[in-house]
């Protein structure tokens, strides 16, 4: 008789994932239509949103010039975390991310921990940052019109507002375009990411004509203390990374594609990050940072002497926000798709539909809580609980690296981590270190977050479990039925 630690810690074989979801047949429930190119910019658009436009004003003060370096800290651990995605990515190139990476490496209820810690990281962020989209739409709007959406329609009720409309609305539009499918959703993106690393080339071009080298002189005021405190502020501006791994049954050749895109975007992301703030500090005097708001609009204001810049920089934090709502969204609904398949959750967020070959039923479910959450919920709440979250997916796929390679050491793998088991470990390190900087009430919440998801699992997950039953879920159990 199988013992109940058995049937909770049972792991889901790579190889049955792969039959299930047709990993090396090319045959899969969704569409394989995202080439190399439209799935780095997947990356790139979870990760750059509107972080790295107003982060200045709170990390330089902190830091001093020597924030330089801890944004190269804080890119670092990320792109530690991002060479272990990169492995799990290719060796299990399937969607649900570090859920699908949980169930391989250390078995089912850990899996559903972590999807729990997932269901933070992409539907709570997408409702955190649609909020933070109608601020910057007013802002825009008001530059170009002179006119703003009412307060009553633009904020959560305990902000003085009836409903956040601007963030419903995006959540509805980022919905529609993820059901029409997932080749148009990817080529929105792409075109999306396109325009603001424009707008932030555009701040670099135009800023370092500014360029002053006394600014760096007093170049790390409170020292390795500042610099190390900082990098823990910079690390959230590098979240999104991990959205490539969402897309494994969408991608064309997904075992070569799949790490090269997480790999791309953290290269593109960190030279993007640098570049920028760079020229930000030899621009302004790190004094005037504290406190400012849409800082990188007022350095480009100051040095052109118009205001014109802010309004493009408005719209590049318009942009930004859609563009980060679009992926996360979309990686939730794969995520919640690769559970529904293996069980845990209900049948209907599996279920996809046969024209645009995309999980409808599922879209608009998620769209709908997301609405929700965005219209009428602060977003200081959200963006709280987001965090947490993420840090844990990130510990445990750099766990499940060193994991799968004891328990599956001849599994093809068409990318492995440099400087192993160094590299794993140091990953595991850093999330350790960013979330015992947490406030305390923040990880209670998140324990109380996590014990509700093992509730459910023992309530349903564990008894509709195809891997419990003995059943194969997905592609292959519908050929042979």
């Amino acid at each position: 008789m199988t013992s109940l630690a058995q049937q909770v810690f049972r792991r889901k074989p790579v190889g049955q994932m792969e039959d299930e979801t047709g990993a090396d047949t090319g045959k899969s429930e969704l569409a394989r239509t995202i080439g190399l190119a439209q799935l780095s910019m997947f990356g790139i658009g979870a990760t750059i949103g509107t972080g790295i436009f107003f982060i200045l004003s709170q990390a330089v003060p902190v830091a001093g010039p020597s924030v330089i370096i801890s944004f190269v800290i804080a890119g670092v651990v990320a792109g530690l975390t991002a060479i272990c995605y990169a492995e799990m990515a290719g060796a299990v190139p399937v969607s649900g991310s570090s859920y699908s990476y949980a169930y391989a490496t250390m078995g089912e209820v850990v899996a559903v921990g972590v999807g729990a810690c997932l269901l933070l990281e992409y539907g709570v962020s997408a409702a955190a940052v649609s909020v933070g989209w109608s601020q910057y739409l007013n802002q825009l709007l008001n530059n170009i019109f002179g006119f703003q959406i009412p307060e009553a329609l633009s904020q959560a009720p305990e902000q003085g507002g009836v409903i956040n409309l601007p963030a419903v609305v995006l959540v509805c539009l980022c919905g529609f375009l993820l059901i029409r499918g997932a080749s148009e959703s990817a080529k929105t993106n792409a075109v999306m990411v396109m325009i603001k690393l424009g707008i932030l080339g555009m701040f670099v071009v135009i800023g370092i004509t500014g360029w002053n080298s006394d600014h760096f002189s007093n170049f790390a005021p409170a020292g390795l203390t500042g610099i190390t405190s900082a990098a823990g502020i910079i690390f959230f501006s590098y979240i999104g990374l991990d959205a490539v791994s969402t897309a494994g049954e969408e991608v064309k050749d997904p075992h070569k594609n799949m790490p090269r895109a997480i790999l791309i975007a953290l290269v593109a992301v960190t030279t993007i990050y640098i570049a920028v703030v760079a020229v930000a500090l030899g621009a302004q005097s790190t004094d005037k940072f504290e406190g400012q708001e849409a800082g990188l609009s007022a350095i480009l204001e100051d040095i052109v002497g118009s205001t014109w810049p802010g309004t493009v920089l408005a719209a590049g934090a318009v942009i930004s926000i859609f563009s980060v709502t679009l992926v996360v969204i979309y990686g939730q609904t794969r995520i919640l798709f690769a559970m529904s398949r293996d069980g845990i959750i209900p049948a209907v967020f599996h279920k996809v539909n046969p024209r645009t070959l995309t999980p409808v039923p599922n879209t608009i479910i998620v769209c709908i809580v997301i609405s929700v959450l965005a219209g009428f919920v602060p977003i200081n709440f959200l963006a709280e609980m987001t965090s947490i979250g993420t840090l844990v997916a990130f510990l445990v796929v750099s766990i499940g690296v060193i994991i799968l390679r004891r328990t599956a050491p001849n599994l093809p793998r068409s990318f492995k981590v440099p400087g192993y088991p160094i590299t794993p470990i140091l990953a595991i390190a850093g999330c350790i270190w960013i979330i015992q900087d947490l406030r305390i009430v923040t990880i209670w919440v998140f324990i109380i977050w996590v014990s509700v998801a093992m509730l459910w699992y023992f309530a349903y997950g564990m008894k509709h479990s195809h891997l419990g039953r003995g059943e194969k879920a997905g592609l292959i159990a519908k050929e042979q039925s």
